[in-house]
């Protein structure tokens, strides 16, 4: 199984792309956005218009077998900004939910209500934090209960991105409180769904373009088609949970898995915000002169833009790795998503926090968007699970994989006998070495070389992609 950094000549355009779009469409009004708090409709109707704002973009991404578009894609338009990105992405969050869950009928029904088409733009909403959970998928306490052929959800949500102004609502509730997490299940309620009440917006710090609310839901009923996956599947996935807790063995959920597809999709905005951040402070630190040189001649300001530079490349290759690994397959067994969105969120406030003290006074009025991403960034170690939980995950996942080693080891080995009796390190590829060595004086050029080439390591040609 290999892991190839070369993104094809269709990623490069894709970020290209989103890249033109971030820098002549979304930074051009992000300020004005964050000061007023304001949707901004406009930006996803043009975002409609140039194919970034529809289900089938979305699927394009995920369905990419490298795992790269998507990251690609996010961190170059978090670049332009994270409160009118997320407006533009929210309802994938949604869509991946759904995807986790849903049956292929119900795909095909609620994918497109989620975004609507240019001209008739929707929205969507993934209603799964609550007051008292926050973090913890385990302890929410929305319950939805049969009634007939209809299902009744009561409950109170936080900090819902598209909450209440959404057309499809995708809500997580317990459907067997006995059972914890294990015990729930996710619904579709439409927007103007009676019972289903917008208490507040929040006003929020950052990523204020963003709308982000506070919902309740008071004998909310929906059909029994809007459970996803239908009723089988949940009976199904409720007795197999039974077995489980009553055998002390772990079982997941559909909301853990969407959280799960989504931490690579969060680390990647935040590597947007740091991105802008760095570039913005150094520009600044080579323009500014200060004792007659520009400031960044002087290693304390240069050294740590230095140490960031370096530390955003490495969560770049974190986030792509977990991207990779969600797009084939190869399950987190060491908490690698998490690793992503931990190390790519706490650099987005390091960065900013850097760039705004490189930039002194004027990084601390909003004359420069500095002030802005700083108060954008703290959002990405708070949601879909603070550092904390990421934290939490990791070092479960640390004790679980104790005496096991790492993944790039654990691979199935493909060389066949061959690769294990004169692969690299054997015994025999060694004394192989010695001896043609050993006999370099006295065997004709031509000979030696063509035993060199065969001992060497391969070597990529410089015409392979």
């Amino acid at each position: 199984m290999s892991f190839d950094l070369t993104p094809t000549v269709a990623q490069h355009d894709l970020a290209r792309r989103a890249h033109e779009f971030a820098e002549q469409v979304v930074r051009p009004v992000a300020q004005d956005y964050d000061k007023r708090q304001e949707f901004p409709w406009p930006v996803l109707e043009e975002a409609a218009q140039a194919g970034f704002y529809s289900p089938l973009f979305y699927r394009d991404l995920i369905g990419d077998p490298t795992g790269l578009s998507l990251p690609m894609f996010m961190e170059e338009l978090f670049w332009g900004c994270a409160g009118i990105g997320l407006a533009i992405v929210m309802p994938a969050l949604a869509l991946s939910a759904i995807g986790q869950a849903a049956s292929p009928e119900q795909m095909l029904e609620w994918a497109p209500e989620c975004f609507g088409t240019p001209g008739d733009l929707k929205l969507a909403a993934l209603a799964i934090s609550e007051p008292e959970g926050g973090s913890d998928v385990r302890n929410l306490r929305t319950t939805a209960r049969r009634d007939g052929d209809d299902w009744i959800i009561d409950g109170h949500k936080m900090w819902i991105g598209n909450g209440g102004i959404a057309d499809v609502h995708v809500v997580n509730a317990n459907v067997d409180p006995d059972l914890g997490h294990k015990g729930q299940a996710l619904f579709i309620v439409p927007g103007g769904t009676p019972g289903l009440q917008l208490v507040r917006k929040l006003d929020k710090l950052g990523c204020r373009a963003s709308h982000t609310a506070e919902l309740k839901f008071d004998g909310v009923r929906v059909p029994a088609a809007n459970l996803l996956g239908g009723h089988e599947k949940l009976e199904h996935k409720l007795a197999k949970a039974r077995e489980a807790v009553e055998g002390g063995r772990h079982s997941g959920s559909a909301t853990l898995g969407a959280l799960e597809q989504t931490r690579p999709m969060v680390a990647a905005q935040a590597l947007g915000i740091s991105r802008a951040a760095l570039e913005y402070a150094t520009s600044y630190a080579n323009e500014r002169e200060a004792f007659g040189a520009p400031i960044i001649d002087n290693q304390g300001i240069a050294f740590p833009l230095a140490d960031l530079a370096t530390q955003l490349d490495a969560a770049r290759l974190l986030t792509w790795r977990a991207s990779w690994m969600a797009a084939t397959g190869v399950p987190f067994e060491r908490g690698e998503g998490s690793m992503a969105k931990l190390a790519a969120t706490e650099l987005a406030v390091k960065t900013t926090e850097r760039a705004l003290q490189t930039m002194g006074g004027w990084g601390y009025i909003s004359d420069h968007p500095v002030e802005k991403w700083y108060r954008d960034a703290k959002l990405y170690t708070i949601f879909e699970g603070t550092s904390e939980i990421q934290r939490v995950v990791i070092s479960n996942a640390l004790g679980a994989a104790d005496g096991r080693p790492p993944m790039h080891v654990d691979l199935d080995p493909t060389g066949g006998p061959l690769n294990a009796w004169f692969g690299r390190g054997t015994p025999a590829r060694t004394r192989a070495a010695n001896k043609a060595l050993d006999a370099r004086d006295r065997v004709p050029a031509p000979v030696m070389n063509l035993a060199m080439k065969v001992l060497r390591p391969p070597s990529k040609k410089p015409t392979d992609k």
